[in-house]
């Protein structure tokens, strides 16, 4: 007799992708959320919505929500008397520090030097130095080549950036931070040899994309206690068939099957939670947030997201895990 294993399904979605592009896209945010409804409890929770708000539109969206004249129904989803409360998770990156963490952690082998660098940033080193030492480091990591430019440019074009930061001295304001950026001087071959690499041949797993470790991350959570998950996941370019099997044996899931949101009601309600999330965090990092939003949303993310401003994720996530 052959023994039968019950999955469980997660649904999943995504805001706030902008692919291997963070520092010149729509968002400063990316959000990955996942939920544990049933269908038939995720078709009630979404006809609710509907008859609460009330729009013609035949799609919903988070920034339906997201409206001030709908703030009752947003309260009403996150509340622990709603539909999610218990039932969802939310795993947030921050681009910047994302991008910042990888370079280093590329270059130096340690990514703990992406802490000191963020929290100097444009405070210690000015606004302009910091964006241009932010958008070198993601054409150094991209596999796309800007146009014109010989394939050698974007490392010359980093370490033009670091030597920038590295004569502002910031030794007085942010000695960590100027020891970092003396090691990333010494790392020119390094990145000149990853740079030759991605131009021969492109990774399967892309360093920039935070969709895929959000992925290993939410599978990790639902997989808590040994139980067996397939993830169900609004279609996504990023996902081929050749990521996909990468992600079931590196997740240790039973699968993972792309639908179209509006044909699944779960996915549906993983789309809401993830639009508001990546909205009420996005406000948190730029020192615009609603502290009853934060507190609602606080419950559901996940503590150990890629999170590098202190000042926000104290907001957010509450203690820091150990």
């Amino acid at each position: 007799m052959t023994r039968q294993h019950t999955h469980v399904e997660i649904a999943c979605d995504e805001s706030g992708s902008d692919g291997e592009n963070l520092t010149g896209g729509n968002t400063d945010v990316f959000a990955h959320a996942s939920v544990d409804v049933p269908m038939e409890c995720a078709a009630a929770a979404i006809r609710e919505i509907r008859d609460r708000i009330r729009s013609p539109a035949e799609e919903y969206k988070a920034n339906h929500l997201l409206r001030e004249k709908h703030r009752a129904v947003l309260e009403w989803l996150l509340a622990p008397s709603g539909p999610l409360h218990g039932r969802a998770y939310v795993h947030l990156t921050e681009k910047t520090f994302f991008m910042v963490e990888r370079v280093v952690d590329l270059l130096l082998g340690d990514p703990t030097g992406a802490v000191p660098l963020c929290r100097a940033g444009a405070d210690v080193f000015g606004t302009e130095l910091w964006t241009r030492f932010l958008t070198a480091a993601n054409a150094l990591l991209w596999v796309r080549a800007e146009a014109g430019a010989g394939p050698g440019a974007p490392v010359e074009a980093f370490f033009r950036a670091v030597d920038a930061l590295a004569e502002r001295t910031p030794e007085p304001r942010a000695p960590d931070a100027a020891d970092v950026l003396k090691l990333l001087g010494g790392a020119r071959s390094r990145a000149a040899d990853h740079r030759a690499r991605l131009l021969a041949a492109p990774s399967l797993i892309p360093l920039l994309n935070p969709l895929l470790p959000a992925i290993l991350q939410t599978a990790a959570y639902w997989r808590g206690g040994g139980r067996a998950v397939v993830l169900v996941h609004d279609r996504q370019n990023t996902l081929t068939e050749e990521r996909i099997e990468w992600l079931k044996d590196t997740a240790r899931i039973g699968g993972l099957r792309l639908v179209v949101a509006r044909d699944d009601t779960r996915v549906q309600l993983a789309d809401f939670l993830a639009g508001i999330a990546r909205s009420v965090a996005s406000h948190e990092l730029n020192g615009r947030g609603d502290a009853t939003l934060t507190a609602l949303l606080r419950p559901y993310v996940d503590a150990r997201s890629v999170w590098g401003d202190e000042r926000s994720r104290g907001r957010l996530f509450g203690a820091v895990p150990s």
